[in-house]
């Protein structure tokens, strides 16, 4: 039920007194056509509405490449102190040294566990950073003279918006196979690469769940040719602690901010793709990034110019990334140090290691059964599909019944029937083996009474859409009308 459907016309009439003060000209001809209801009736409708949301503070979301964890609350309690919050982005730099320290600390901690030479938190969310990423590789090209480097090379197990950022940034795009071990195919790697290559767009761990064993090599034949390594980061928090992109040999990362380091995800933003660099890539870097100079008086920390970064790309928005994401990062990892960081990712590993095997016992088949997961796994349902008439999408819209967000569907694409599941550090044993157990019962139902699995989902406020009519025929608005 919309709110408007609690209106009851007349309940509420506008104060004239509220007018005073504001010239005749610029007050509304008729009033605002809102809804008409108490404060009482607005609080309770939408609370309702916020407890039909999955989210990570209701169930468990085990939404993979997309790490879904816990935020601790004091990250946001302290982000929203007045003294953050309600900085203005144009106050001058010596009322700001407390908020530039903090962003100065966290590009060097972030520099840090990256192995990376220099940071910018300027990108606003992780396609940004990609886009930031393959625009300064490009510009290095191109102050090089080396201007037939128009190619970059994605594999095919990576996220789409790789290769949609290399194609907004100029390039053009050759696809390089995946073995079945989830190891990029060396022997198509090295066919593909020439005097053309720009770059190498690369996820390690992969979006299979798996980390790449031959990334040295890797690194050494594109630098070998001239190329640059592109590290999407979105996949950080498997290695956290452990193994650095930048030791990897990658010459530039994004990292999701929102994601690894335990900033609000999901429901749109707001988000954080922070960019590392190599040397080679500082001066390309974007403005905005924030400068210590050391025993220059009293303030000590300024916004970084054109003057710092001389070849830069430009801005990438109006002032400087978002705020209150970035405190949020900065408090949770000191918060968790640089021991707490290698729990982190020890932990979403375990995690991720446990379900996997435990599925096989139950049944379920592992896409890369011989390997190691990282923080993530991939279980294909191919056989229930083709035996039981039971898909993945089955599955995922019954797990909804049961209490469980489902994990991400159909991604990878070169995995049928694909379940990416990704648990995080943040759950317990017992809800990993809860969702195992809905699992397993999902699997008893497409055996015994596949109806009840491909009619689902039975419980929530909407049933089961037409997707493809849902996604072309949108229809999201509402308009007053006189019975209104």
């Amino acid at each position: 039920m919309l709110i408007f459907e609690h209106s009851k016309r007349g309940l509420h009439k506008r104060d004239t007194a509220e007018l005073k003060g504001i010239p005749a000209n610029m007050r509304r001809a008729e009033p605002a056509k809102l809804p008409e209801v108490s404060e009482l009736q607005a609080v309770r409708h939408f609370t309702r509405l916020s407890t039909r949301n999955f989210s990570i503070d209701t169930h468990f979301y085990p939404l993979g490449s997309c790490t879904m964890k816990y935020n601790p609350r004091v990250a946001n309690s302290i982000a929203l102190m007045p003294e953050f919050a309600g900085r203005h982005p144009l106050a001058p730099e010596k009322f700001s040294q407390g908020f530039l320290g903090c962003m100065y600390e966290l590009q060097e901690m972030l520099c840090e566990v990256t192995g990376m030479k220099g940071f910018s938190l300027a990108p606003m969310a992780g396609a940004q950073g990609e886009f930031a990423g393959i625009a300064m590789i490009r510009a290095y090209h191109d102050a090089n003279g080396d201007h037939e480097r128009r190619e970059i090379l994605v594999p095919d197990a990576a996220h789409g918006t790789n290769p949609a950022t290399a194609t907004m940034c100029g390039y053009t795009v050759k696809e390089i196979p995946t073995l079945a071990n989830g190891d990029v195919n060396l022997e198509a790697l090295e066919a593909a690469i020439g005097p053309q290559t720009a770059g190498l767009m690369l996820t390690n761990p992969s979006t299979l769940g798996v980390f790449e064993r031959q990334i040295q090599k890797i690194a050494k034949m594109i630098h070998q040719a001239g190329g640059l390594l592109y590290y999407d980061g979105a996949n950080l928090n498997a290695i956290l602690g452990k193994i650095r992109p930048g030791d990897m040999g990658f010459d530039v990362i994004h990292s999701n901010l929102h994601k690894t380091f335990a900033t609000p995800h999901g429901g749109g933003g707001p988000g954080s793709g922070a960019i590392g660099v190599s040397a080679r890539l500082i001066p390309f870097m974007p403005i905005a990034g924030v400068i210590k100079d050391e025993g220059q008086g009293k303030e000590l920390y300024r916004w970084a110019n054109k003057t710092d970064y001389p070849q830069s790309i430009g801005h990438l928005s109006a002032f400087f990334g978002n705020p209150g994401v970035l405190i949020r990062a900065y408090v949770y990892m000191r918060l968790l140090g640089r021991d707490g960081m290698s729990r982190v990712s020890e932990f979403s590993t375990l995690n991720a290691n446990y379900m996997m095997a435990e599925m096989k016992k139950a049944g379920f088949q592992a896409a890369i059964p011989d390997r190691f997961a990282s923080h993530e796994f991939i279980i294909t349902l191919k056989k229930q599909a083709k035996e039981l008439h039971v898909t993945a999408m089955d599955f995922a819209k019954r797990l909804l019944d049961l209490g469980y967000h489902a994990p991400t569907t159909y991604f990878p694409l070169l995995v049928p029937e694909c379940l990416l599941i990704e648990p995080t550090e943040t759950e317990s044993k017992e809800d990993l083996d809860g969702f195992i157990k809905a699992m397993v019962q999902i699997q008893q139902e497409a055996e015994n009474n596949p109806e009840i699995v491909t009619t689902a989902p039975h419980t929530m406020p909407v049933k089961r859409l037409d997707e493809v009519r849902a996604a072309k025929q949108l229809d999201l608005s509402w308009t007053v009308t006189q019975a209104s």
